[in-house]
Order: C-alpha cells, then structure tokens, then sequence
C-alpha cells in the first residue's frame, strides 16, 4: 500500500509541476477580472487519508482558506487545516529485524493543526465559466499536539492536487478537490479530499441570474417580458440602451435609465460609470468638484474622484439672437471676470467650448458650426478687451452632443444653450503673458463687432434662455 501511494503522489505531483510550469508566463492578469472582487473565503470538510505506517488512524478535518484570484489563470489560497481527533495507530520496529508492533503515539488520540500556501492553475479561461477545473501546487505544515514514534511534532509537507468548481454566479462556487501532501523528511505521502464552497464577497450577483419570480425572462436581463414592456425596454435585449448595463441592473441596482445610455449627461455612459471609472452613474459630478466626470476623463485628464484636480469652470447661459455669434452688453460683466482671472495667472489657458440645444429640425452640421463660432466669439471678447493672447484659448463647438437635461423636441431647452469656459491654472505655454490685442486668428465674427465692456462695476446680467 506504502509503494502505491507513494507512486500516485509521485506522479500527481510531477504532472501537475509540468503543466504549472508550461502555463507559468501565459497570463499574467485579464481585464475582464477587473470588475469582479478577488477575494474570496472558503470552507472545507474532508478526510484525512494516512499511508498506513504512521502514528495516527485516518480521520476527519475540516479547513478555512482566504483565496485571491490574481487573474482568470491563476489564483493564491492560504489555508489553515484542523484535525479535531486522530486515533493512535500502531507503527512496526524494523530495527531489531523483526517486525514487532507498538504504539505509536504518546496517548490514545491526539489533535493536529495545519497551515498552506497554494497556488492554483485553472483550465478553463473563457469569460463565461461555470465549471473550473483547477490544479494545484504549494508548501505547507501540520503540527501534531502529541509526541509521534520516529517523527517530530510538526510535518513541513510539499501540496499537490487537482480540483473542480462550480460557479453558480460570480458570488458562490461549490468545489471538490483532492489534495496529495509529502513530508519533507520521511517522504510520506498522504491524500486529503475534501468538498467545500467559496464566497467572494464585495461580489454582486448580475441580475441575468436573478430569476424573476419565475415569470418569463427572455433576455435573462433580471426584468420579466412584462415589465420591459411597460418600461419601454426590449424584452429580447438584455441592455436596450447599450450602455453596458442590463436593463435589470439599472432599473433594479443602479436606478438608472434604462433608455438613456448617461443617464446624468456627464459625457459618460452609465456601464463606464460603474466598472470603468467608479463614479456614481446618478451624479453628474462625483467627486463635487465643479466640472463633470465626463470633463475630467474626457478634456482634462483629471481624477472624477478626486475634487482638488478640478479645472476652473465657467458656465454662460448668454441669449444669442437666432443663427448669430454677436455677445450683448448684458453678458460683459459676467466674461470680465473671466478676463481678470486669466490676466491674474499669466500662464494659465482656457478651453472655451459652445453648446446648443436640440429640436425637431435641428441639423447636427450647422449647430456644431455655430456653437463654435459663440465659442470664439467669447475668445475674441477676452483678446479684444484685456489682451489675452488667442494660443491661450482654444474654441471648442459641440452643437448639441453634450446636453445637460432632456431635449424638449419643440422647444429644446435652454439649460442645453450654453458656453462653458475651463480654466486650468499655470499652463506651460511659450506666450503665455497679456499682450496688446492682436488680430483674431479665429473664423472672424461676420455681424456686428463686439461692444466694449462696460465698467467694472456694473452689476451682473441674468442669463435669460438662448434660442
């Protein structure tokens, strides 16, 4: 029995060195793991299986791991293993040349307690796993609570196994493994199966696995076909809107819009949101910072969650006359400040970016060119009037493709008619000092020139809705 045992673990671990070694440098980390937690807690009942020769009976014992999966190839489990009752076993004297038996254990019973380290090799890859084989490789110890015949307290042991998961959803997994352990000094080889179950908490499970009151769910999204139909979803696409979030999830987790793709206009689809950036799908500006999360990731390079990065935002709810870039008198007051801080930091730039709101007839070409002409028509004001060089400032139109609130298909909306100017301080730039006006490098303001500002202390005007 001695000789069979040893040959099975002999060849368990030397197939299950070569296949980790073959794999060792074929993943390191995949993104697709980025969003789901890695860690993990499990719990194991199993049997100890000895070789027959050593002090103890085979026995029960029951274990707890904490697991991290590194990537969809590998993960690291550390273990600790407990032996609550181990009966004495009877070992043979072959010293005197004669096999005479005697006890091998200082007692009747003893309890032993173990720790590991593993890692773990997992066969199955695809992104949509349920069943996950694995193997197995590690180092661990076992300390025995009474003195053994011809050993010590404590076996420093080489692990070797293979192992199946089943992953109901990325929370829960029931497994089953059988673990081969070898003692270092005695080269004993001993078998440990067990059964157990994994939690990975911080975990959510996707509403495609919720069953939805067990009415009919044609996409698996989490929403019966009735309730998409009431909500205006597609009852056969799991995410009607493309936002990479499921229907379920917006409506049932998130409380999104499951027909608008960003839900707080923040540039920002709601999916990206939640797995990408981590900022908050329901608020515009996550970090309160002053400039959306879009802004930030987008134009500015800058952390949505982190508030002391945020550019210097001005927002210009300016009336323009239908189909003109010319400023009124009533808004100068309000863009003399604008000029001050700019002259107040020579080195600083401005993006200056023209918005339009969105009606029935509303053509995409000419509101992005005219957006961008009230984008430089506010560059031209700020060169004319307190010298800001125009390589400061760089006019940006986006017509209407950047909405603050929902589109009136009549009417529009007027919180959409805006010119938004970023301020970020102390650029690097070559020419960056107040120079006298020079001549507009921008598409030039065909009407009426702009009027000069008025006094500093003229009172600021409302901002009245743009057509």
């Amino acid at each position: 029995m001695k000789k069979f045992n040893s040959g099975i673990g002999v060849m368990m671990a030397g197939a299950i060195g070569m296949l980790m070694a073959a794999t060792a440098f074929g993943q390191t980390s995949n993104p697709d793991m980025e969003d789901i937690p890695p860690w993990y807690i499990g719990l194991r009942g199993g049997y100890m299986r000895y070789e027959g020769d050593e002090a103890t009976l085979n026995g029960g014992f029951g274990a707890l791991r904490l697991g991290y999966d590194y990537s969809q190839l590998w993960s690291f489990e550390g273990g600790l293993d407990i032996l609550p009752y181990l009966k004495r076993n009877d070992v043979y004297n072959y010293e005197t040349g004669v096999p005479v038996p005697r006890p091998g254990l200082d007692g009747e019973s003893c309890w032993a307690a173990g720790l590991s380290a593993d890692a773990l090799l997992h066969i199955n890859v695809s992104d949509n796993r349920h069943f996950d084989p694995y193997l197995l490789g590690g180092l661990g110890v076992l300390y025995y609570s009474k003195e053994r015949e011809f050993r010590q307290r404590a076996d420093v042991t080489l692990r070797y196994g293979v192992g199946l998961a089943y992953h109901f959803n990325p929370e829960w997994a029931v497994l089953a493994d059988i673990v081969g352990i070898m003692t270092v000094d005695k080269q004993e080889f001993d078998f440990m199966p067990s059964v157990g179950v994994n939690w990975k908490w911080g975990a959510r499970v996707p509403a495609k696995y919720v069953v939805a009151g067990g009415a009919l769910d044609t996409d698996g999204d989490g929403l019966t076909d009735q309730e998409e139909l009431l909500l205006g979803t597609d009852p056969k696409n799991p995410d009607t809107d493309g936002d990479g979030l499921t229907d379920g999830e917006e409506v049932k987790v998130y409380k999104t819009d499951p027909l608008n793709p960003d839900t707080d206009y923040d540039a920002l689809t709601d999916g990206d949101e939640v797995y990408k950036y981590k900022t908050l799908p329901l608020e515009r500006d996550t970090d309160k910072g002053g400039v959306a999360d879009g802004h930030e990731v987008i134009e500015d390079s800058t952390n949505p969650l982190d508030p002391s990065d945020d550019l210097l935002l001005f927002t210009l709810h300016i009336e323009f006359e239908t189909d003109k870039a010319v400023i009124r008198s009533e808004y100068f007051n309000d863009l003399n400040k604008i000029g001050k801080v700019l002259v107040r930091d020579p080195k600083a730039t401005a993006r200056i970016e023209g918005h339009a709101d969105k009606r029935k007839t509303s053509s995409v070409k000419h509101n992005m060119a005219l957006s961008e002409r009230r984008a430089q028509a506010v560059r031209n004001y700020l060169n004319e009037n307190f010298g800001i060089v125009l390589e400061r400032m760089t006019p940006v139109g986006y017509g209407f493709s950047r909405p603050l609130a929902l589109n009136d298909p009549i009417n529009g909306n007027e919180k959409n008619r805006r010119v938004e100017v970023y301020i970020r301080k102390g650029a690097e730039l070559p020419d960056a000092v107040p120079v006298k006006p020079a001549a507009a490098k921008a598409s030039p303001v065909t009407e009426k020139p702009v009027a000069p500002a008025p006094a500093v202390g003229a009172a600021p005007a409302a901002a009245p809705a743009q057509p």
